[in-house]
């Protein structure tokens, strides 16, 4: 079995040393794809990203260790998940030893696969599609919409709802024809060892909420139903905080249906996690006024939304793919949010990375120098925060035509887009009703707008054709369209304009909530054509930082003491 532990001790130095390594290179031997892909790769900085292990137990630490390992197996699997050519065209890209041969393999690491995240998933090497197909390998490449759709309603109602769930991939049989065939199938080579390292990892701990979990988890990769194992993740509570399986639909770029492979293996900052707790005591009030007709609001929410404050010491999958999770909210299934509600998990190594290596020095050139004073880590940490606090807030499952349905399933493609944009925009006007109400500091509102400003063109340069970049251009240009954020040709700097934030803010969290409720795919697709493009001033900016680094490149110490 080919296996691809992205981040051993030869990664390590090589991830660290290899871009200056290959700026040499260049010198000697001006190449113009070395060139290239020296300038690409310097947009992710190497970054030491670990946690302090020495307060977990003896058992817990080898616990660690033994999930550590199971999670590299993931990393191999989502590479399959991407393209059904990526692990044949990596072991050649590998087998390269030259330097621009190395500066590939690095690259390709990177993305997990031959497209430039950043650069609108086209293309970095020779031989392969243009862009990275939409469908990646969930489904034949030679399916159409509407194959898929005319299949689909052929079925059953559930197999109708396998093919449009989560945990299945869509298959050719013998004949030609659709079938599905679940995850636990297709995988079964990285599932099944890690399944059993979990089951280890489940022996080790003294936590019986993570012994719990890993058990449960360790079943659902054998038997592909995850409702048990994602109840037991909502309960966990431990000094391990571990997501581990398949989550985000990012990927599927033809329907947005099916879930990628990632993993998160976390230590719990405890004194962190209890200052965030009261956030969590006012989300059924936020749900309550939130700016859409009465009947769109949810009447009782889930009954559990924790908070954990987290610090990242190994990912692997999605999870360590391209750009970096700062946060996030979990789990997606529709079922497990309406009786569990949804758990809010902040990475806050991670989130201060980020706002070190790329936040500040941005805000720098978008940003006049009154209005740098007011970046702050907490503002953009808070707002993290309530980001991921407002996915689980809004409409979710939905009825239209009298059948029940959910806004992800309507939304089709559009779903990500739309959901991360609300995310952003309904975390901003929630933290403002916070304010207003006394719960946070009025000192916060400036800071929190002129944070998320800056933070706008940090997200931007994920590009356009990743959920979370186009989301943010979005609310940019519809912000800006609603005279709430200015520019200044002088200066070339952005700024917001206070008397107009608010009520904009206000206006574009009810147009996104009031589509998702009405399940609009129409609406969606318009929303997201209009603005979620890069217009003259903000491509002007982002022309100016191609010296600053757009994200980090993990590098996890933990992981060379646990491994294959």
């Amino acid at each position: 079995m080919k296996t691809l532990n992205k981040f051993s001790i030869s990664a390590l130095c090589f991830c660290l040393l290899a871009p200056i390594a290959a700026l040499g290179q260049a010198k000697k031997a001006p190449d113009s794809e070395t060139k290239e892909l020296v300038a690409k790769i310097k947009r992710f900085a190497p970054t030491v990203v670990t946690g302090d292990a020495r307060r977990l137990t003896p058992g817990d630490r080898r616990a660690l260790e033994k999930i550590i390992e199971a999670a590299k197996y993931l990393d191999p699997l989502f590479l399959r998940q991407m393209w059904s050519g990526n692990e044949a065209r990596l072991d050649q890209v590998k087998a390269d030893k030259s330097a621009v041969g190395r500066l590939r393999y690095q690259y390709y690491l990177i993305n997990d696969g031959p497209w430039s995240q950043l650069d609108g998933q086209k293309a970095f090497l020779s031989g392969v599609p243009e862009e990275r197909p939409a469908a990646a390998n969930y489904y034949p490449a030679d399916m159409t919409k509407g194959e898929f759709d005319a299949w689909v309603a052929t079925l059953s109602p559930a197999e109708r709802e396998k093919a449009t769930g989560f945990f299945v991939v869509i298959r050719r049989d013998n004949a030609g024809k659709l079938i599905n065939v679940p995850y636990s199938q297709e995988y079964h080579e990285f599932l099944i060892p890690a399944a059993g390292l979990l089951r280890e990892a489940a022996a080790l701990t003294t936590n019986e909420s993570l012994r719990n979990f890993l058990t449960k988890r360790a079943d659902a990769f054998i038997s592909n139903v995850y409702y048990d194992s994602d109840v037991a993740w909502m309960d966990l509570d431990a000094p391990i905080e571990v997501t581990i399986g398949p989550y985000e639909t990012y990927s599927d770029g033809m329907y947005g249906y099916k879930a990628a492979f990632e993993a998160y293996v976390t230590l719990k900052d405890e004194a962190e996690s209890a200052k965030l707790t009261k956030f969590s005591q006012y989300l059924q009030e936020l749900e309550d006024h939130l700016p859409i007709e009465p009947r769109y609001r949810n009447p009782q929410l889930g009954p559990g939304s924790p908070i954990r404050v987290v610090n990242e010491v190994f990912g692997s999958g999605e999870g360590n793919s391209g750009v970096q999770t700062a946060a996030f909210n979990l789990p997606n299934d529709e079922k497990v949010v309406n009786e569990k509600g949804s758990k809010r998990v902040m990475l806050r190594n991670v989130q201060e990375a980020k706002f070190n290596q790329t936040l500040v020095p941005l805000s720098k050139l978008t940003l006049s120098g009154a209005d740098q004073k007011n970046v702050s880590f907490e503002a953009f940490f808070t707002h993290i925060l309530c980001h991921e606090l407002m996915h689980g807030l809004g409409p979710h499952q939905i009825t239209l035509n009298g059948q029940a349905t959910s806004v992800r399933q309507q939304l089709k493609e559009t779903y990500s887009t739309i959901e991360e944009a609300k995310a952003d925009i309904t975390g901003l006007w929630a933290l403002q009703y916070l304010i207003d109400k006394g719960v946070l500091d009025k000192g916060m509102e400036t800071k929190m707008y002129t944070t998320y400003l800056a933070s706008v063109f940090r997200s931007v340069r994920f590009g356009i054709t990743e959920a979370h970049g186009r989301g943010i251009a979005i609310q940019f240009n519809y912000l800006t369209d609603e005279g709430a954020i200015k520019y200044n040709p002088a200066t070339k700097t952005f700024s917001i304009v206070p008397a107009k934030i608010k009520a904009a803010v206000a206006k574009l969290t009810g147009e996104i909530l009031t589509l998702q409720a009405e399940g609009s795919y129409a609406k969606a697709a318009a929303l997201r054509e209009k603005y979620g493009v890069i217009r003259p001033n903000m491509q002007a900016a982002l022309n100016r930082m191609t010296n600053i680094p757009v994200d980090i490149e993990p590098v996890f110490p933990l992981a060379n003491s646990a491994g294959r």
